[in-house]
Order: structure tokens, then sequence, then C-alpha cells
């Protein structure tokens, strides 16, 4: 008898938990935050590997507008889409399945369809290494100048995207 009255309350904690989680506000999607990382060199870009993709020619030109991101050539090395919430930190990991690199953010207010203030952290090695505010706008990526590695640098990219919609 006890055994039976433990496990219906039990049941009942568990059904309250999932009701709980379903009306949680906080988890609603208000967006789309991507990170990819570059790989930027003046060098031979074969030292980022095989698995690297060429960057299309409009972002180079746009990192080459910046000074300290001016490079001869540059290589994609990964990329993260993670959704935005109301009240939840979210963490992109453009390198999977390695944690070298982490980008999390946490919306600060309601963004607009436009733009949007988060709290921003990069990660590198499992050290926070950037924290900051950033106002993103939609497809204007805030570029943070990574560390050296293979004799280039890396380069990383954080945006507020548009949801696609299904089917189009």
């Amino acid at each position: 008898m006890i055994g039976s009255k433990w496990m219906i309350a039990c049941l009942g904690f568990a059904m309250a938990g999932i009701a709980f989680g379903k009306e949680d506000a906080g988890k609603e999607k208000i967006g789309l935050v991507s990170v990819t990382v570059y790989y930027a060199t003046n060098g031979d870009a074969k030292a980022a590997g095989e698995k690297t993709v060429a960057v299309p020619q409009e972002t180079a030109e746009r990192l080459r507008k910046e000074e300290k991101l001016r490079f001869k050539t540059y290589r994609m090395l990964g990329q993260d889409t993670q959704a935005l919430l109301r009240s939840y930190e979210s963490w992109a990991q453009p390198l999977k399945p390695s944690d070298e690199v982490m980008v999390r953010f946490e919306a600060q207010g309601k963004p607009t369809q436009q733009t949007a203030v988060l709290d921003l952290e990069l990660w590198l090695a499992r050290n926070k290494t950037v924290k900051t505010d950033a106002r993103l706008e939609i497809d204007l990526p805030l570029y943070v100048l990574g560390p050296e590695w293979r004799g280039g640098r890396l380069i990383i990219a954080v945006a507020l995207v548009q949801e696609r919609k299904s089917g189009k």
C-alpha cells in the first residue's frame, strides 16, 4: 500500500514538472544566433586542414575592410546556429565535436525584427577570453580576432540571422 502511494506521488511530481516545463516562457525562441570560425593567413591556407571550406568572396572582402582582419586567405573551419531564448543562456559550438571554441550568449531584453542586444562571452580552450555586451543586427556579424593558430589567426563571427521559413 505504501509503495503504491509513493508511486502515485512520484508520478504526480513528474507530471507537474512536465506541465511546468511547457509553460516556461523563458524558453521561448526569440531569434537565431550564428557563430562561424574562420582561419585567416598570409601563408599557406593548407595548414588549416583538408576539411576547411573557402569563404565567399563577399565575406573575404568584408573582412579585408578591417585592418586587423586583413589577410591574404580565409577558410571556414566551422559554424553553428543556436536559438536565442527569452530568459536563458545559449551556447554555440562551431567546431563540433571540439569544445575549443564556444560562444555563450543571452538576450538583454526582447529583440526587434532587425536587432538584439546580447550578453556575449567567447570561450577558448575552456577559458573565458572575451565578455561584452553586443548589439547585433540581422546578417551583420560582429568579428572577433582570435588567437594565433597554425601559422594564421582565428576569426570568430557572431551574427543575428533571420529564421528561414520551411519550404522556401
